[in-house]
């Protein structure tokens, strides 16, 4: 059978069984041993109990579980280790492996494996393994250090194209900083000439505004004298007509006295009050003759 591999990585999976069926034999032989020594320490008798047979089973199956439990986390361990040598190898080249676990319970695969191992499983000599030893040789040829050598190459290449980039935005970046500072000097001239203009400009209009508000301040003093004398004046004018009203009153009240002295000194106001008069003794006549006939109560 032949696995895909070149003729080395034939020959280093061949030690790699090699080495498995050897550790499988010795653990073999050791689970063996544990039957033999059960044999001849305890079946000495020719009848057994149910109780002694089970306590033989038990003793023996503790001790068989034991040598499997050993030899199949050796195995796991053995395992890694081998691993960890592919992998160290394969990082030296900045390589990354990958395993599918699933693969490892392929049974067709399986199946190979083991008509391999019973057909094409050769015993080698000691030569060979002097020369096999358990060592992975360096990949420094084949198709893998060739495509490694192409993918540095072109990491170089690529790392040149960088750095010319690179010095490239450095000479754009200085030119810019140059720039920069030029634009940055020209807008502090700018600045300051903006500034000077802009603080005559201000002076001047603080000074307009100062007069504006000199002459706001007299118009509005000359305007609280007018008002004050204006006011002043109605004052005096007030005061003249309440006391010109007040006289008029007093003339108004003198002229109706006169009035009503003058009235009653006329004949139509003597002949008027002659009649009230009469007419009041007449009431009076006509209540005295009223109580007289009236009945006494």
């Amino acid at each position: 059978m032949y696995f895909g591999f070149n003729e080395h990585h034939q020959s280093e999976v061949i030690n790699y069984m090699r080495f498995a069926r050897s550790k499988r034999v010795l653990r073999l032989k050791t689970i063996d041993s544990c039957f033999e020594e059960l044999k001849d320490s305890r079946l000495v008798d020719e009848t057994f109990t149910v109780d002694e047979v089970r306590e033989m089973l038990d003793g023996l199956q503790v001790v068989v579980r034991g040598e499997v439990e050993t030899e199949l986390i050796n195995t796991a361990h053995t395992n890694v280790l081998l691993l960890r040598q592919l992998f160290t190898e394969a990082e030296k080249f900045y390589l990354r492996l990958q395993t599918d676990i699933s693969e490892l319970e392929n049974r067709e695969l399986l199946e190979q494996v083991a008509e391999f191992e019973k057909t094409d499983f050769k015993t080698p000599n000691k030569s060979n393994q002097e020369s096999n030893k358990p060592k992975l040789a360096p990949l420094n040829e084949g198709g893998v250090s060739e495509l490694l050598n192409k993918e540095i190459a072109r990491l170089h290449e690529e790392n040149d194209k960088l750095k010319a980039r690179l010095r490239t935005l450095e000479t754009q970046a200085m030119s810019a900083l140059d720039e920069k500072t030029r634009a940055e000097r020209a807008l502090k001239d700018i600045q300051k000439v903006q500034g000077e203009q802009q603080r005559r400009a201000c002076a001047q209009e603080i000074s307009c505004l100062e007069d504006t508000v000199a002459a706001l301040k007299e118009d509005y003093e000359k305007s609280l004298s007018a008002n004050a004398a204006s006011q002043k004046d109605l004052q005096e004018n007030l005061v003249s007509a309440k006391h010109d009203l007040l006289r008029i009153q007093e003339q108004l009240n003198l002229a109706e006295k006169e009035l009503d002295k003058k009235f009653q000194q006329t004949a139509a106001y003597r002949n008027m009050k002659e009649m009230l008069t009469k007419k009041n003794d007449q009431i009076k006549d006509l209540r005295k003759k009223l109580q007289r006939y009236e009945p006494d109560e």
